[in-house]
Formats: structure tokens, C-alpha cells, sequence
């Protein structure tokens, strides 16, 4: 008696390539992050040239009580700088979130001035609600007369935030100053985990879409 045969459906050989496209996938991706990792690293470093006329805070999220962690640990990095160069300009930089009680610019403008920095050497930039928006809105006050001209200029942020704003601040603005950055310790140990994965992606965003025009 003849056996019938099982029909076995043709598999191909897509399946055996399958796991090791997904493995070189996944180790692209590995590499690819461990990359812009480094390129972040490299620029959260303090980095002073010259001697800036200008400073340059950048905000981030302002609770009920006042500065969050990663805002206070930006303001206390640029109050150590500033007692020792009390006639600089500082701008503050950073709008009012749907969460956020008030304006991070008015934030960062009432913690200074209650540690000492005299109100009439600080001005608020209000509007941004993001890094792109934090330099072009700021670099609109050197072009309307705002902020007196300067030819240097230091920028202080959390030091994971640093080389994303560097590239954005060279693309609207290519060799125009000189620039000097403060890099802000992360005090808050879960935002620095947070960071850690986010920063990565948020680079690859600006880098894409953050362009002028």
C-alpha cells in the first residue's frame, strides 16, 4: 500500500537568514548608539576660550516649587562663574510648558536674582520651547539690539546637552562667534538615566530636522 505523503509547506531559505540579519540589525544599531554616545560625551566637558562678553542659560522643566534638579544644578554652575565676572550679560532662555507655573526664563531670572546677580544684567527669552527655538529666539535679541553686540559668547546647559546645541548654534549662526560652553553636573540620578537614552535620539532629530528655513 502506497503512503501518502505530508505536505510540508517550502520554508525557503529567507528563514535561516532571518536571525542573522536581525543580529547584524541589531549590532548596527548597538554601534550607531554607542557612536552618537561618544560625540556626546566628547563635548560635556567644560570648554573657555577668551573671555566672553556674553552668557547663555538654557532652561528645562520649572515645577510648582521652583527649578527642577537638572534646571538648579544649570543656575548654580553659571552663579559660580558669575561671582567671578559680575558684570556680564546673561541671557536666560526657555518658554512656559503646558505643566510649568511660569516661563523657565522667569525661573532661571527669579533664582538669580535671589542669589545676588543685579536683575538689570539678565534678559528673558520667553517664547522657545525647544533647543532650536532656545538659539534662534536668543540670537534674535544680538540682532535687534537687545543684547549688546559680543564676539564671545559661553553657553551653559547640562553637559549631555551641550554638543547638540554647539551643532545647532554653528548652523544658524556659522563662525560668527566665538563660542566657550559650562557643562552642568547631572545631580539627579534618574534624569541621568533618562538622558542617557534620550539625548542619543534627540541628536539625530536636531541634526535631520532643525534647519534654517
Amino acid at each position: 500500500m502506497r503512503r501518502k505523503g505530508v505536505y510540508r509547506p517550502y520554508g525557503g531559505r529567507r528563514r535561516r537568514w532571518l536571525p542573522r540579519v536581525l543580529l547584524c540589525l541589531l549590532l548596527a544599531g548597538v554601534l550607531a548608539f554607542g557612536a552618537l554616545e561618544a560625540l556626546i560625551f566628547s563635548g560635556s566637558r567644560d570648554q573657555l576660550h577668551g573671555e566672553p562678553q556674553v552668557m547663555v542659560v538654557f532652561g528645562c522643566q520649572v515645577k510648582p516649587w521652583g527649578p527642577s534638579v537638572l534646571l538648579q544644578d544649570r543656575l548654580d554652575t553659571a552663579l559660580a562663574y558669575l561671582e567671578e565676572h559680575p558684570e556680564m550679560t546673561v541671557v536666560v532662555t526657555g518658554g512656559q510648558g503646558d505643566d510649568e507655573p511660569v516661563s523657565e526664563a522667569q525661573c532661571m531670572y527669579d533664582y538669580l536674582t535671589e542669589h545676588g546677580v543685579d536683575g538689570s544684567r539678565i534678559v528673558k527669552e520667553d517664547r522657545s520651547r525647544n533647543t532650536w527655538q532656545n538659539i534662534n529666539y536668543t540670537l534674535t535679541l544680538f540682532q535687534d539690539g537687545t543684547v549688546a553686540p559680543a564676539e564671545q559668547i559661553l553657553l551653559v546647559s547640562s553637559g549631555f546637552h551641550l554638543t547638540r546645541i554647539r551643532m545647532l548654534w554653528e548652523r544658524v549662526w556659522p563662525g560668527t562667534y566665538t563660542l566657550s560652553v559650562l557643562a552642568a553636573p547631572v545631580s539627579h540620578a534618574p534624569s541621568a538615566v533618562q538622558m542617557f537614552f534620550r539625548e542619543p535620539l534627540a541628536l539625530v532629530k536636531s541634526w535631520l530636522l532643525d534647519r534654517p528655513g
